[in-house]
């Protein structure tokens, strides 16, 4: 058979170039082939038209609150946050470095703002060493506790009808405050407790309120001579609530710290709280219940500590933890009519009005056959 050359290589070439993307390529009329580039500058101002009507349709600022797809959102939102978190630690590297070879020369740092130094000062501040403040506290109610003469023996109860938080709060406490003993209420009034405690030698008689299944409130008379004190009880938190939370506390005497109690009203509350416990605490035990004022609020915390070395110290909670806040303090045992108070906490307009209509309702309908019950003796 005869074969024929072909000539295919232009052929190739020409498929070669229609597989190519094509070039953009400048449109112009024929009347303009000789203008010699006059279209270039008029596709130029088109462009400029173009973009500046795309800059207005676009807004000036944009919000990732703009954002309808949540998962997108969120995902910007991240991002955002990680570009601020590394260009606030650049900054503080670049501080850090002119800090370092400005050397002595360097600015003294800022103090940063926060609510405990920008408060106002209170005027009734006092200094522990003053003469006439360890005079005082030499001659009130406590001064037997704190020179070793007295110990302290709590009566914990709650308020009628308790339910099982309640209890299991009231008995947790016991574990932590040496030598307390926990009674049920059964519907006695507490001028009728008061005088058993008294016969029995009980030192403090503390009683656990609630309110909807939650502990809500405490009142803490001290024996026999007072003072009392009521406070609010929030964001109790029991041992199964904490997280990697210790074992159950020991039977040893745990050591007591009082943070920011430093005024004339301070004072007497941080010694209030601290005859709770004994004054004599076994350090074997390593038990540590603090006492921590801020804000006027009071967090209670429970530890045991174990030292790993000459720096580091390892904390453990054991719970329970809950916050305290003053409601009111009066002179002597617990008297709701006739009392005289030290200081009260001051509740707006609104509030009082509404207590005072509660307090008359109650009058109201109260029962008359409460205070007539014969069962007034403690298990």
């Amino acid at each position: 058979m005869d074969f024929t050359e072909v000539p295919v290589a232009e052929d190739n070439k020409c498929k070669k170039r229609k597989n190519k993307k094509p070039k953009r390529k400048t449109v112009r009329a024929e009347g303009d082939e000789g203008s010699g580039g006059g279209g270039g500058v008029e596709e130029k101002e088109e462009e400029k038209m173009e973009n500046s009507q795309t800059a207005v349709a676009f807004p000036p600022t944009f919000s990732v609150s703009e954002i309808k797809n949540k998962q997108r959102r969120h995902l910007m939102f991240m991002k955002l946050k990680q570009e601020k978190r590394k260009q606030k630690m650049q900054l503080k590297k670049k501080k850090k470095k002119e800090r370092e070879a400005l050397g002595d020369k360097a600015p003294p740092k800022e103090v940063p703002k926060t609510i405990e130094n920008q408060r106002v000062y209170d005027e009734t501040t006092v200094d522990p060493e003053d003469e006439e403040v360890a005079f005082d506290e030499g001659t009130d109610e406590f001064s037997a506790y704190f020179n070793g003469l007295t110990n302290p023996k709590v009566l914990i109860t709650t308020s009628d009808r308790p339910r099982g938080r309640t209890v299991r709060f009231c008995e947790q406490l016991a574990t932590v405050i040496p030598n307390a003993h926990v009674y049920y209420r059964r519907g006695l009034a507490l001028k009728r407790i008061i005088p058993q405690c008294i016969a029995r030698n009980f030192t403090y008689l503390m009683v656990i309120n609630e309110d909807r299944k939650m502990p809500n409130g405490m009142v803490l008379c001290h024996l026999p001579d007072g003072p009392t004190a009521h406070f609010k009880v929030s964001s109790v938190r029991l041992r199964k609530e904490i997280k990697r939370r210790g074992k159950d506390p020991t039977e040893h005497s745990p050591e007591v710290i009082l943070n920011n109690f430093t005024t004339r009203l301070g004072h007497s509350i941080g010694r209030l709280l601290a005859a709770l416990f004994p004054q004599d605490p076994q350090f074997v035990g390593r038990q540590v219940a603090t006492f921590h004022n801020q804000r006027d609020f009071i967090f209670f915390r429970f530890h045991r500590y174990i030292f790993k070395n000459e720096k580091k110290v390892g904390l453990q909670e054991l719970g329970p933890r809950f916050t305290l806040k003053l409601r009111s303090l009066q002179k002597g045992t617990f008297d709701s009519k006739f009392g005289e108070y030290e200081w009260v906490l001051k509740v707006s307009f609104i509030a009082q009005t509404a207590r005072l209509v509660i307090f008359c309702i109650n009058s109201i309908f109260s029962s008359p056959h409460i205070e007539t019950k014969t069962n007034d003796e403690l298990p």
